[in-house]
């Protein structure tokens, strides 16, 4: 057998040349595509449902979000967990699938589930899918950080909300980029007990008042020379000072109340649960690169060294991107 086989090549040497070179090609371009990790991905399938419900304690978020959502969850086609958490403000459902399951079907049956449930949580609650990647996809973590002091920490990380963040979630195969650290800006309306005792109004009433206040109408167009205008009302709030002037009532005397004669308004940092430390240093913002499920951790990270590269000119003066976790 061997033999007629040494035989049979000697006569085609040109067809064993040509299987030998479409083979190197072959094992050239398969080396060059397969997906280099440092850690071996053995994580389960699974799907993340984050249901935000500001405010609440740990046990009514386990009540009206948690349970219901688990229920559910339970009976979604190749489900073989499901594992509910609840926090202060927050609900987590992990939804783990049979090993061999496409990813993107469990999201998809998930979201199918999830819409179901929707009527049945509280109208403030508002529940989304995780990212799309496994429980080892976090590649890349980086601060920022402020030599100069010029900014503080609200600023730094309204930079990585607001500018960072969209440029890294562009690179090819990023499926999140979480922000830590830093202070979250927010507008805060501290209420006057005493003065709304005294104008008579209801705490409904001012959140009514704010909620109508924030909008934009638009009325269609207005035609003028030959030539249309569009109509708009633009009515959003952009300064501490268009919440002093929001409208709540008219008193008898024909006095109108604004929100600014109850309340103290100011900008300030969001509750948080948590610090980010570099070193010892003192607090930073940052954020967490995390990879699309399945993917080359090893191109991903080459892409988005490139990226930052890119964004170094973009970066307020005396701020640096330090890399603090790098897979590669």
């Amino acid at each position: 057998m061997i033999a007629k086989l040494i035989r049979w090549s000697i006569i085609n040497r040109f067809l064993v040349l040509l299987a030998t070179l479409i083979m190197t090609a072959w094992g050239i371009w398969s080396l060059s595509h397969t997906p280099l990790d440092a850690i071996p991905d053995l994580s389960d399938v699974q799907v993340i449902i984050r249901t935000s419900f500001p405010g609440q304690a740990p046990q009514i978020v386990e009540n009206q979000i948690t349970y219901p959502l688990t229920t559910t969850m339970l009976s979604v086609p190749g489900a073989r967990t499901v594992r509910g958490y609840s926090f202060f403000g927050d609900s987590f459902v992990y939804v783990l699938f049979e090993d061999g399951t496409d990813l993107y079907w469990a999201r998809s049956r998930v979201l199918e589930y999830l819409n179901q449930v929707q009527s049945r949580l509280p109208p403030q609650a508002k529940a989304s899918l995780g990212p799309d990647a496994t429980g080892v996809g976090w590649v890349y973590e980086y601060a920022l950080v402020d030599r100069s002091g010029k900014m503080d920490l609200s600023q730094l990380r309204a930079f990585q909300d607001w500018f960072l963040k969209y440029e890294l979630k562009s690179v090819p195969n990023v499926s999140e980029v979480a922000s830590i650290g830093g202070m979250v800006r927010q507008y805060q309306i501290q209420l006057d007990p005493d003065k709304m005792r005294a104008y008579n109004i209801p705490h409904g009433k001012i959140i009514a008042a704010v909620q109508q206040a924030n909008q934009e109408n638009g009325g269609s167009v207005l035609e003028l020379g030959e030539a249309e205008y569009m109509v708009r009302a633009s009515g959003y709030l952009k300064s501490l000072d268009d919440f002093h002037k929001i409208p709540l009532m008219t008193t008898d005397a024909g006095v109108s109340v604004r929100l600014g004669d109850v309340a103290r308004i100011q900008t300030g940092p969001e509750m948080r649960r948590g610090i980010a430390e570099l070193n010892g240093e003192g607090e930073v913002a940052g954020g967490v690169i995390v990879m699309r499920s399945g993917k080359n951790a090893l191109a991903t990270i080459d892409a988005i060294k490139t990226k930052l590269e890119k964004l170094k000119p973009s970066l307020p003066p005396g701020v640096e991107i330090i890399p603090v976790y790098d897979r590669s």
